[in-house]
């Protein structure tokens, strides 16, 4: 059977937090930055609001206002962002006691028992600790599911925010068509552009690639690739 991974992204996390400690700004352009008196000024984060402007992670505040001049800055709340990140694994942990923490943001979760503990398919369970997260601490998260790691992080990016996407063996490889190998975790700017230059620029086309010819240009790393975009990794 294969196994059933959920990948939990909270959404704009630290941004987020920040409109729940002061809801005032929640309707408005907010990034969380350092010291704009110090070479600490520049954005940690930001709400999608910000994002319509164009503003980036690791710019300088103040070419984030040239984008956007209304841009609410605030200084980062670490303490809090810890402790937002452990109610949510203490909800995680009320589903499967099998959690992979990635960042302080992200999880990996393996459901695949957990499903016959609360009787309902994997959709109807991403769905109901989505809203008991909402519910409960006022953050929105994306949820990617599917039958690896790798694939389900992928599903969690491709819906923002409060989305919900199921990579099954079915629908598999009609994913894959959409998806640029940049789309892909293991995937940086060093392996992309070798990637490119081999003439592989789609998650489809890594997929078709023979596993020695792959371990050829990249060791053993290639296999690695391979069994991701596959689905056939057992982590």
């Amino acid at each position: 059977m294969n196994k059933v991974i959920f990948h939990i992204d909270m959404n704009n996390f630290y941004a987020s937090v920040e409109c729940l400690l002061n809801p005032s700004i929640k309707n408005y352009a907010v990034a969380v930055a350092g010291d704009p008196n110090k070479r600490t000024g520049i954005i940690l984060a930001k709400n999608y609001l910000a994002k319509v402007y164009g503003v980036k992670t690791g710019e300088a505040i103040w070419e984030a206002k040239q984008k956007c001049p209304t841009l609410i800055t605030v200084a980062p709340h670490f303490d809090k962002y810890e402790e937002y990140s452990k109610r949510a694994h203490d909800i995680y942990y009320q589903y499967t006691d099998l959690i992979e923490p990635f960042g302080i943001d992200e999880c990996w979760l393996d459901v695949t028992d957990s499903l016959k503990l609360f009787n309902c398919s994997p959709r109807e369970l991403a769905e109901r600790i989505q809203k008991q997260v909402k519910d409960e601490l006022g953050l929105s998260t994306s949820i990617g599911i599917s039958f690896g790691k790798t694939l389900a992080k992928l599903g969690s990016d491709m819906k923002k925010p409060m989305g919900l996407t199921e990579i099954t063996p079915e629908n598999h490889i009609d994913i894959l068509k959409r998806l640029r190998i940049e789309d892909m975790i293991m995937i940086g700017k060093h392996t992309a552009k070798k990637l490119h230059n081999m003439n592989i620029n789609s998650l489809y086309e890594l997929y078709l690639q023979d596993t020695k010819f792959l371990c050829q240009h990249f060791g053993v790393i290639g296999e690695h690739l391979h069994n991701a975009v596959s689905g056939v990794d057992d982590d």
